[in-house]
């Protein structure tokens, strides 16, 4: 069967058209970073896209020190570092026992799931807070892990039920026949074989939790426990806002999710069509 060739004209087309979205994309970072090298009075003298006259790299060291960038991102760190696996293997073991074991009502167990994607969570604030404050977990990391885990336990079942239904069954039987359980087939076969699903959900798993600003607002008051986001906020005055210090740590701050954005990219694609064919 001959293949079908497309138009240079077309491919032409195509690679223009990439060009602009990634321009557009890009022009908000861009005048980000000139702001975070300008200095104040050049930043309210010129206009913001104009290119700054003297690149103030010390900004970059003022908002790191002085904004405590270094506790907030280590914060952070450690929260995304225990939420991120702990909720990927709570989701992955939920999508293994609605794919693998055969047991009644298996599609309304999944549409119950689905659910949690539905609820506002601007409207699970109050019984949250209640909730928290009667067990004593504000500002705590236990009641971080708690609500993050289960914000996020809907999506990560979503993709990995679907591409734990791309693995043939022909597989659990194998299993079976050499003596592997349940928990052998979890480990041993559907794991290893779900790392593109696993990826992807780490991707998007590290960066909901980097960026997550309303609950780390409300639940965390200590501020040596602040996250990036919230403490992004300090650079705002009561009267005033230090903008090319905030500038500064904003790009501070995405260097950590574009790396694990880098490290687990290529299996980005591979993973997000397995979920959504499953």
């Amino acid at each position: 069967m001959e293949t079908l060739r497309v138009h240079p004209v077309a491919n032409v087309l195509r690679y223009l058209l990439l060009i602009v979205l990634a321009v557009l994309f890009l022009v908000p970072v861009i005048f980000v970073a000139f702001t975070a090298l300008k200095s104040k009075p050049e930043l309210l003298t010129r206009p913001f896209y104009a290119f700054p006259e003297t690149l103030r790299w010390d900004n970059f060291a003022k908002a790191w020190e002085q904004g405590k960038m270094s506790m907030y991102m280590k914060n952070t760190l450690f929260i995304c570092v225990v939420k991120v696996p702990l909720g990927i293997v709570i989701e992955a073991l939920a999508a293994f026992a609605l794919t693998r074991m055969n047991f009644k009502r298996s599609n309304g167990m999944f549409a119950f799931f689905l659910v949690g994607m539905m609820v506002p969570m601007q409207a699970t604030l109050v019984p949250l807070n209640i909730f928290l404050n009667k067990t004593h977990l504000v500002s705590t990391y236990p009641g971080i892990f708690l609500i993050y885990v289960g914000f996020g336990i809907p999506f990560g079942i979503l993709i990995l039920r679907g591409f734990f239904r791309t693995i043939p069954k022909e597989l659990d039987e194998a299993a079976l026949i050499d003596g592997c359980g349940d928990l052998g087939k979890f480990f041993r076969i559907i794991l290893p074989l779900s790392i593109p699903a696993i990826a992807t959900l780490i991707i998007f798993d590290f960066m909901a939790t980097w960026n997550e600003f309303l609950l780390a607002q409300i639940f965390i008051t200590d501020d040596t426990m602040k996250t990036i986001t919230t403490g992004l906020m300090s650079f705002r005055g009561e009267r005033a806002t230090d903008y090319t210090l905030l500038n500064a740590g904003v790009l501070i701050s995405i260097v950590p999710t574009l790396l694990v954005y880098l490290i687990f990219q290529k299996y980005f694609v591979s993973g997000l069509a397995g979920s959504v064919k499953g």
